[in-house]
């Protein structure tokens, strides 16, 4: 019998290794393959039981909105307008100790807060898509006392006009929340300088003074001074106006409202959710309107799913 040469000996070696190491990576690649459908399953599945539990913070919302709707926003000074972070098997389960799910880290938290206790710039535009002198003004007020510069107003009114109404071929698309005010190509610093006080809402609203900063009733009242708001602030927040009347009455003499420009009562509230589990945090917010005939859901927004809660 012939025995294999040396030569062929280290060939068979040599191909018997590739095909060792060829199995080796298909291995491994289906092994990763496997892990990563794993992963992507599980962090679906942790979004979504997390939406589901988010629910409970907006049903929270809903039912102190609808315990107050007959009053001002805040209709008093016991009126809870956030929930602080709160482990949710609290909420589950009335026996912990029975509980399988009592020590579960998973913690729940929102707030309510008043859309219109800031400017909605709405109001900039009229029917006709031409802006309305009064508002601009209003809005330059608020503008110059937020640090932004009078000028920004003009380049908001302008952009807002021209995007809502599509004038012009380079029009913006129509932004539906503050964030997206850079579409307009406004300088993005002192659009976050004026953000804490304006809102986009989707029909013209007053300004609910009871819950506004002196930026944002400037631009609603006239003839009102930075002095003169900030003092009216610290007075509402002691003793929130029921009608126009009283608002009236904390005003100086020479300074009249426009019923229809400001008053005292919200129909729109934004909500904040926040979830918290192990190293997961949810936030969503929506905007929600108040009616006669009941709460209506308008806009949902997914603010963060992060996999580190200290971010």
């Amino acid at each position: 019998m012939t025995r294999p040469c040396p030569r062929q000996r280290g060939a068979a070696l040599l191909i018997a290794m590739i095909i060792v190491t060829l199995v080796a990576t298909l291995a491994s690649a289906m092994v990763w393959h496997q892990q990563r459908a794993v992963d992507v399953e599980t962090a679906e599945r942790a979004r979504a039981q997390a939406a589901w539990l988010l629910e409970g913070a907006l049903d929270w919302a809903k039912v102190l909105m609808r315990s107050g709707a007959d009053k001002a926003f805040p209709p008093s000074a016991g009126w809870v307008s956030k929930l602080e972070e709160s482990r949710l098997s609290q909420f589950l389960a009335a026996d912990r100790d029975n509980s399988a799910d009592a020590n579960l880290d998973v913690f729940l938290s929102g707030e309510i807060g008043d859309a219109q206790g800031r400017y909605n710039l709405r109001r900039l535009v009229g029917d006709d898509g031409k802006v309305v002198p009064a508002e601009l003004a209003g809005l330059r007020r608020l503008c110059e006392a937020a640090g932004a510069g009078a000028e920004l107003a003009d380049g908001l009114a302008a952009g807002l006009a021209d995007a809502w109404y599509g004038r012009s071929e380079s029009a913006a698309l129509p932004p539906v929340r503050i964030e997206q005010l850079a579409w307009l190509g406004l300088d993005a610093a002192r659009l976050a300088q004026v953000a804490p006080y304006v809102a986009l809402l989707p029909v013209r609203t007053p300004l609910n003074a009871n819950t506004a900063e002196a930026p944002a009733l400037l631009a609603a009242i006239d003839a009102l001074d930075l002095g003169n708001a900030q003092r009216l602030v610290q007075s509402l927040k002691r003793s929130p106006a029921a009608s126009s009347d009283e608002l009236r009455a904390q005003l100086p003499a020479s300074v009249t409202i426009d019923d229809g420009r400001v008053g005292v009562r919200s129909s729109y509230f934004e909500v904040l959710g926040r979830l918290r589990y192990e190293d997961r945090l949810l936030q969503e917010r929506w905007l929600l309107a108040r009616s006669n005939n009941g709460l209506t859901l308008l806009r949902r927004e997914r603010l963060s799913f992060v996999g580190d809660a200290t971010r």
